[in-house]
């Protein structure tokens, strides 16, 4: 499996932190690389029944593996200012130096609304977040900085613990406006798993936005979430997708949905049609290494797949042995 790094998408939404501690141990033990982390101030639906504080998991997941890890992804427009979001990037890297990545987005109404300010349009949330991203590198030069722009002030200030050098920022993005300033601005791309189809058009405009900023596209990291069912017959496999994760079967944008007992109510129209082409529920450990080959044949090498189900252990045992060997760059 050389040069394919598969790691895992740290559900935080289903798994207790300390929960998510043990499985990314088990994890690296058998041969994953790397965390994703969600920031979540509630779950998509009630049943997956967790919500932690993102920057105190991501610590101590770092304290217990050794690969890399960031937050998959954290919003620095809304329930955090971009300030408080660069000083807790910049404090774990300087704890952990040389693994961490800041991963951000422009944000849904289930984890930001519950500040109780205005939630605007998407064309208006993208924009939030490319300022924060401007506060964001302010703040990492260590200099003394200030900001006054269209929605974010920063008076006279600094960084005070900075690491030697600053985390990479990713940015995710689905949409062709969004990919392309992805590819200007930021270090890299992150991206949820999709058609092969729609990945290609994310991945040819992050490259065109790329290379209008002078980089080359080819040295800039790809991440890729994948969402997954896995279970030992294709009936708890579907049991899982449709209890835990019905979200992955929900064909509409979702940004602006405020409750976990909203999109309750939605998951009782979801169906398993629904989940076709948008994650791949099998029992089939051959189906599942196909689908993960051809997102690396895509370009995509780090990859980081969280099985819904709750069989964890079974699923680290299985894909650990049987699939990611199996993989070629």
């Amino acid at each position: 499996m050389s040069d394919v790094q598969i790691g895992l998408a740290a559900a935080l939404e289903q798994f207790s932190p300390r929960e998510s501690i043990r499985l990314a141990k088990a994890a690296e033990e058998r041969g994953f690389s790397g965390q994703m982390a969600a920031d979540h101030f509630q779950p998509w639906v009630p049943q997956q029944g967790e919500a932690s504080f993102v920057w105190s998991v991501l610590a101590s997941l770092a304290e217990n593996t050794t690969g890399d890890l960031g937050p998959g992804v954290t919003c620095p427009s809304f329930r955090l200012h971009p300030a408080m979001v660069a000083q807790a990037a910049a404090t774990l890297e300087a704890t952990y130096p040389g693994r961490t990545w800041l991963g951000i987005g422009s944000g849904e109404a289930l984890n930001e609304h519950i500040i109780g300010g205005y939630w605007p349009e998407a064309p208006e949330r993208v924009r939030r977040m490319f300022e924060a991203l401007e506060v964001i590198r302010k703040l990492f030069t260590g200099k003394d900085v200030k900001h006054n722009g269209e929605f974010f002030k920063l008076h006279s200030t600094r960084l005070w613990t900075l690491p030697d050098a600053p985390p990479p920022v990713y940015i995710a993005s689905a949409g062709p406006y969004t990919s392309r300033k992805t590819g200007e601005l930021a270090d890299g791309l992150i991206t949820p798993g999709a058609s092969i189809e729609k990945l290609a058009g994310i991945v040819e405009n992050f490259e065109a936005g790329a290379k209008k900023a002078g980089k080359n596209p080819d040295e800039m990291p790809k991440l890729l979430q994948v969402h997954l069912s896995w279970a030992e017959d294709d009936e708890t496999a579907w049991a899982n997708a449709l209890d835990q994760w019905p979200n992955g079967g929900m064909k509409f944008p979702k940004a602006d949905v405020r409750s976990p007992f909203d999109f309750q109510q939605m998951a009782k129209l979801v169906r398993r049609e629904d989940f076709e082409g948008r994650m791949v529920v099998s029992s089939d450990l051959d189906v599942h290494r196909a689908a993960l080959q051809k997102y690396v044949d895509a370009g995509f090498n780090r990859i980081y797949i969280h099985n819904v189900g709750r069989n964890q252990d079974a699923f680290l045992d299985a894909f650990g042995k049987e699939v990611l060997p199996k993989l070629n760059a």
